[in-house]
């Protein structure tokens, strides 16, 4: 990897699960990101909260990595999820997805005794991992699944440490992603919401990790390179297209939603893992009309 910060569209892989055994299915996993590549993203992220990685556990994390290091070119990132509830347990995780080729890891933080934790709590869990980690360390604020609120103190505190070279923000909150990069300046700001893409690199954003890009991924790449090559039109118009899909199928049904949207284009989808529920037929009906609408035709 030549680029010191990552940047563009990436994809938050879905896991694809064996319908029989349950297991990870690796050569749909492989598929799934040469495709998204292919389509022109600047990377992926294997165990995300789209790929269910609390469903996953870290063998899984790690073989998954494992199973793309060969298919995700060195100029693209492959990055891993390796948030855990122990910091002692993300030291870990992110040295043994170092060691199977992660370019680099993101960190969620610790959830389960939040309120439990004193202020200066989260600014120690990231450090620590991110001291100990041989690959660099990306900030993710998902408060959506964590119930915990990233503040900008947080990141401020971590604003001298060479080796954080990054923050997701999927609060869904432009406020919150202006504060996060004003905190941490010298880092590459990445949203995490679909419908935001064009308004978070208005404020200085270095791209996305994307659930839509999953299912939309030549989209996701043409809008961040129109607004790159200074044609907003374009890249207004292809943000608009993005809203709704980003809303109900992301927003709306998480990794069940993004999955049968994937199948409908022509990607590796697959079922989710218990207990998390597919999408019944009415919820199937509605992707498929909201990716004709979005101008993203099924598959023949």
């Amino acid at each position: 990897m030549t680029a010191a910060a990552p940047g563009g569209v990436l994809a938050p892989l879905t896991t694809p699960f064996d319908t029989e055994t349950g297991d990870v299915a690796p050569l749909l996993l492989r598929q799934e990101a040469r495709d998204l590549v292919a389509a022109g993203l600047d990377g992926v992220v294997v165990a995300g909260s789209t790929g269910e990685a609390p469903l996953l556990d870290e063998a899984e994390v790690v073989r998954a990595v494992e199973w793309l290091r060969d298919v995700v070119p060195d100029d693209r990132w492959l990055v891993a999820g390796t948030g855990t509830e122990s910091t002692r347990a993300a030291v870990r995780l992110a040295r043994a997805a170092a060691a199977a080729g992660a370019d680099a890891v993101l960190v969620r933080p610790p959830a389960y005794f939040a309120s439990l934790l004193p202020p200066t709590a989260f600014a120690e869990h990231f450090r620590r991992v991110a001291d100990e980690s041989p690959v660099p360390v990306i900030v993710y604020n998902i408060p959506k699944y964590t119930h915990v609120m990233l503040q900008d103190a947080t990141l401020r505190a971590l604003a001298d440490h060479e080796r954080i070279v990054g923050f997701k923000d999927s609060s869904g909150d432009l406020k919150v992603f202006a504060g996060f990069r004003a905190a941490l300046p010298r880092a590459a700001g990445l949203v995490g919401s679909g419908a935001l893409l064009y308004p978070a690199l208005e404020l200085g954003a270095a791209g996305g990790v994307l659930g839509v890009a999953c299912f939309a991924p030549a989209l996701c790449a043409r809008l961040y390179a129109a607004f790159r090559a200074g044609d907003l039109a374009e890249a207004g118009a292809l943000q608009e297209r993005l809203v709704m899909p980003n809303k109900e199928i992301v927003g709306g049904m998480g990794p069940a939603g993004i999955k049968a949207a994937m199948e409908l284009v022509g990607l590796p989808g697959g079922p989710v893992r218990a207990p998390l529920h597919p999408l019944d037929a009415k919820q199937r009906a509605r992707v498929a009309e909201l990716l004709a609408a979005a101008g993203l035709p099924a598959a023949a």
